[in-house]
């Protein structure tokens, strides 16, 4: 069975927000987000590219296990914590499902 991916990308514009931004991503929000979504694993990016760009990444076991992650109401609660802490930090949302997987495990 593919694994599903929930992406959640933030554009973190000013540079002297970016360490309180990901020091509370670290301690507050990817913890509470992984329990509450019952993910299986979850990682975050800084882009090399974009500095301003950030990434967290979200891996579930299937479609099903990501729609209840997703669509409930600890999604909007989720959502209205980032806005209050974050209200000026717009981000996109998307899922993604596994394609391919190659390479040395």
């Amino acid at each position: 069975m593919p694994r599903y991916f929930f992406v959640v990308r933030a554009a973190v514009a000013d540079p002297g927000k970016r360490a309180a931004f990901d020091a509370w991503y670290a301690r507050e929000h990817l913890p509470d987000a992984v329990k509450t979504f019952g993910a299986e694993k979850a990682w975050r990016y800084w882009s090399v590219t974009d500095p301003a760009l950030h990434q967290a990444v979200y891996q579930f076991p299937d479609k099903a296990a990501l729609d209840r992650a997703t669509e409930g109401q600890e999604m909007k609660r989720l959502v209205a914590d980032f806005n209050r802490d974050w209200p000026d930090i717009t981000r996109t949302r998307e899922v993604l499902v596994l394609a391919e997987e190659f390479g040395a495990a």
